[in-house]
């Protein structure tokens, strides 16, 4: 992990990093604003839209004393719309700022980007590609409520197949020994195999269980998704995995007491709002451990730690 300066992957990281990182980031939550980067130049590059991980991004960067320089839909916004290539933009920007965080539409845009920045580029999500950060803050949530990673029985539930904040989870869970992951989704929204063999491989138990009042007595972690409209190109398989999975107050009976309730969010329906009040649903603790996260990560790759 020495010189990691690129953050594009889930699969670069290792356990005693995630240690670090974790330690680091309860370091910055207690302390609330470090102004260790005055001067320094955040670019955020978003071609698809965002609500909590530009926010988390941008705050992270002024609780840390730098500047941010934005375009919220760069699709639409930047050269993008005149025809400009992804590389060609890097090179622009990298001249610019310090560091950048950037969300594509595209599978992979974040390595292509890592190719050719002079400065550290943070994947704030590739088409359906990965999400590592929002993964890293779901580790360190999950790590935060049960004080190990070990062992942990985690439901992942909803879109799988576009889901790119569960590949990239599953990714990291398989790090740890004894995880157990249990895939709830419809037909069209299944994990792709390609995890599946990445899990198997690293010795790491899943299984596929489309009763969800099955899973929920039995696991430690629900991580509920949204189906998402946008990446679907037959609304009619959009209409097949509609509203087949929602947690209610009355599911929530069948859950241990211990166990929790997690979502990257934005949440449509999959979730009804009375469920808010159940001190086991942390979805709103979540996105705020991003933010701490964000900072630690930003500090890493400029060099403040690590």
């Amino acid at each position: 992990m020495e010189g990691l300066r690129h953050i594009v992957e889930s699969q670069q990281f290792t356990p005693p990093f995630l240690a670090e990182l974790f330690a680091r980031a309860d370091a910055l939550s207690q302390e609330q604003r470090v102004n260790d980067l005055p001067g320094t130049v955040m670019a955020s590059l978003f071609y698809e839209p965002s609500t909590r991980t530009r926010f988390s991004f941008e705050a992270a960067m002024y609780r840390l004393g730098g500047n941010v320089i934005m375009t919220e839909n760069a699709r639409e916004f930047s050269s993008y719309a005149k025809g400009e290539s992804l590389e060609d933009t890097i090179r622009i920007v990298s001249g610019y700022a310090d560091v950048i965080v950037m969300r594509h539409n595209e599978i992979g845009a974040a390595k292509r980007a890592a190719e050719i920045s002079t400065v550290p580029i943070l994947n704030a999500g590739d088409g359906a590609g990965q999400h590592p950060t929002q993964a890293l803050l779901d580790l360190y949530t999950l790590f935060k409520k049960f004080r190990r990673l070990e062992g942990l029985r985690v439901a992942m539930v909803g879109d799988l197949r576009y889901g790119r904040t569960v590949r990239s989870l599953a990714y990291l869970l398989a790090k740890y020994k004894g995880v157990q992951l249990t895939f709830v989704a419809p037909p069209v929204c299944q994990m792709h195999d390609d995890i599946k063999a990445y899990l198997t491989r690293q010795g790491t138990a899943w299984e596929e269980i489309a009763d969800l009042d099955a899973v929920l007595p039995a696991v430690d972690c629900v991580y509920m998704t949204r189906i998402q409209k946008e990446r679907f190109l037959d609304l009619k398989e959009f209409a097949t995995a509609q509203n087949i999975y929602r947690l209610t107050p009355d599911k929530l009976r069948r859950m241990g007491k211990e166990a929790i309730i997690m979502h990257p969010l934005p949440r449509v329906n999959e979730i009804d709002p009375a469920v808010d009040d159940d001190p086991r649903a942390i979805y709103f603790e979540q996105a705020r451990n991003g933010l701490w996260i964000r900072m630690a990560l930003i500090q890493y790759v400029l060099r403040r730690w690590g």
